[in-house]
């Protein structure tokens, strides 16, 4: 008796790989196993870089805010203080879109907030 193979299920396994393996440049787009190994390490990038992209991202609107805020005088930590401390909900991303398209609503945010943080001071 011959022995069972099952070639369907095979040719699709091997299909899938290549089918993600299409761009690679060489055997590495072309041969099983090599367009397998580097699928793998393509898809483990993919894995780690969606964390790192928000991690990027998080950290441009810090740099924006940080820029905006020295324009007028106030660090950074300092501005973000008397927002927590006036309980404005404003994210680092929204923040960052208003100091890089808006500068006078920004303006009127940062002065809104370091007025109650100098109150705070004050008593």
């Amino acid at each position: 008796m011959p022995r069972s193979t099952n070639n369907v299920a095979s040719r699709a396994r091997r299909k899938k790989v290549l089918k993600r393996a299409k761009g690679f440049v060489g055997g590495r787009g072309t041969l099983f196993r090599t367009a397998k190994e580097t699928v793998n390490r393509a898809l483990r990038f993919a894995t780690r870089d969606r964390k790192v992209r928000k991690r990027e991202f998080r950290s441009l609107w810090t740099v924006r805010i940080n820029a905006g805020c020295r324009e007028l005088g106030v660090s950074y930590s300092r501005f973000i203080n008397a927002l927590k401390l006036k309980n404005v909900t404003l994210d680092r991303k929204s923040l960052s879109e208003i100091a890089v398209r808006d500068a006078a609503a920004f303006k009127e945010i940062v002065q809104y907030v370091m007025g109650a943080a100098k109150a705070k001071a004050a008593k």
